[in-house]
């Protein structure tokens, strides 16, 4: 019986590792969504790995209605063993996806891309993923890029940068992020972070900029436009930079100059300022809404310039903003139903520099609020464990339980410990979940710890009951029963 000729070993592992890729591709399901379980957001984020970092490249021909070329890099861990991984990812068109240098195979399930790599990826294995795509400022009705009267800037709360940049969109996995932004030379770019780089590319300008701390993707943001960069300094020598229409900069000058002595003033309520550099980035578009994106926080032009807002009004929302760079920005919830945790810091603040600045009674808006508090949590939930927002709507969730609602809490957390304890717990609050996410249960802990005595049973009332608690110290606060259409 004559011998079979054998294959060669490396011919023969080709074809085994070929065969086995063929099995499995025919076996594999078709691509599906997935998230991590957010019961805001159920198909946001993605499970099995860890970004560490993003770079993102984007192309500016000067035109906001037009899409824009994009390369976003993303370097990541796997934390679980991966056939596919998922992106959340929306409104671009994908040219090809890279997996650690080899090209993989992709595809879209809802607002998930869905990357299939040549082989699996284990436990523990680094991951490089690159994605060449378009990033669309059209159809911005529902976040991600938003048009200004010369340029662009983004919004991406609460889950919108995936309609940006292919990215893990959710804010229990922070990274650090470098923008490259070629724009034609007339064009100003600023981005989260400081500048590292400016150079000239033929005709145009490539503008990088880097984050010295992680970041939520929902935090990221590109300013790009016919803007002035004003600079001054902070406390401690902190760079501070402001982005505005290039001509309202003597019109701004008078609120942006208050920016210091906010910075000073919020240090003096919780410690240092926790990022490299800090500014407004004043856009000249319609809102409806300020955002605390990382280091540059975005207003509505109107803010500043329409006559009927007092001084005193302005400047808290300016301190409501510059307050989530503690609460929200350096720690980030670890799900969006601890929303209450960023909205009713920033909420408390902007009413206690309303107090000192302004002379806005805090105890009386908070009685007010108490009186309200019934029917919010009725149409909204309990601060902690807030409703869906309905379809298409999904920034529903910004609502008045989660702003003076939560300020509430934590008014009634300040009667319950007194004010010396509450401000050790705002102070190591900050410090002890710096750069990091947090959680409900956390603060709950933390408080109890300073407190000496176990406060569970406080927030379980305040933060997750249908109804709200007595206020201590005010029993004859009353709370309207809610109203019904």
């Amino acid at each position: 019986m004559p011998l079979t000729p054998r294959r060669p070993r490396r011919l023969r592992a080709a074809l085994l590792a070929a065969a086995a890729a063929s099995v499995v591709a025919a076996a594999m399901p078709a691509p599906v969504p997935l998230g991590i379980g957010d019961p805001l957001f159920p198909h946001l984020g993605n499970p099995g790995y860890h970004v560490l970092s993003y770079d993102i490249g984007l192309t500016y021909l000067g035109d906001n209605r037009k899409p824009m070329e994009a390369v976003t890099t993303i370097d990541a861990v796997a934390t679980g063993g991966l056939e596919r991984i998922n992106l959340d990812f929306a409104r671009g068109q994908v040219h090809d996806v890279e997996v650690n240098g080899q090209s993989a195979e992709f595809a879209s399930a809802d607002e998930d891309l869905v990357v299939t790599p040549e082989r699996p990826v284990y436990p523990g294995e680094p991951l490089r993923i690159t994605v060449r795509h378009t990033s669309d400022p059209n159809g911005a009705r529902d976040g991600g890029w938003v048009r200004t009267t010369d340029g662009l800037v983004m919004a991406n709360q609460a889950d919108a940068a995936h309609r940006v940049f292919p990215c893990n969109d959710h804010p229990s996995d922070k990274a650090f992020f470098t923008f490259h932004v070629t724009a034609p030379p007339d064009v100003t770019v600023v981005a989260n972070g400081l500048p590292t780089a400016r150079e000239r590319h033929g005709a145009r300008i490539v503008s990088t900029y880097r984050t010295s701390h992680p970041m939520a993707t929902e935090l990221a943001q590109v300013s790009i436009g016919h803007s002035a960069v004003l600079h001054r300094e902070g406390p401690h020598g902190l760079p501070i930079r402001d982005v505005v229409p290039a001509a309202d900069k003597a019109k701004l000058e008078r609120w942006l100059k208050k920016t210091p002595a906010h910075i000073a003033w919020m240090e003096r309520q919780v410690g240092t300022y926790p990022f490299e550099t800090y500014g407004a980035l004043i856009a000249g578009a319609d809102t409806g809404f300020e955002m605390e994106t990382q280091t540059l926080t975005l207003f509505e032009r109107s803010l500043f310039v329409r006559p009927e807002f007092p001084e005193w009004y302005v400047e808290s929302v300016m301190v409501h903003e510059l307050a989530h760079h503690w609460f929200g920005d350096s720690v980030s919830p670890r799900m969006w139903s601890d929303l209450w945790l960023n909205e009713g810091h920033a909420t408390w603040y902007e009413a206690r520099y309303a107090e000192e600045y302004g002379k806005r009674s805090m105890e009386q808006r908070m009685r007010n609020a108490y009186a309200l508090s019934d029917g919010w949590r009725a149409a909204g939930g309990p601060p902690a464990k807030p409703r869906q927002a309905a379809p298409g709507q999904k920034i529903g969730i910004f609502r008045p339980i989660v702003y003076d609602g939560s300020a509430l809490v934590l008014y009634a957390l300040r009667q319950e410990i007194g004010t010396r304890a509450f401000e050790r717990l705002e102070r190591r609050w900050v410090r002890d979940h710096r750069d990091s996410t947090a959680t409900t249960a956390d603060f709950s802990a933390l408080a109890s710890e300073i407190a000496g005595r176990d406060l569970s049973g406080f927030f379980t009332a305040w933060l997750y009951g249908e109804k709200t608690p007595p206020m201590p110290g005010h029993s004859d606060w009353h709370s309207q029963p809610p109203k019904h259409a």
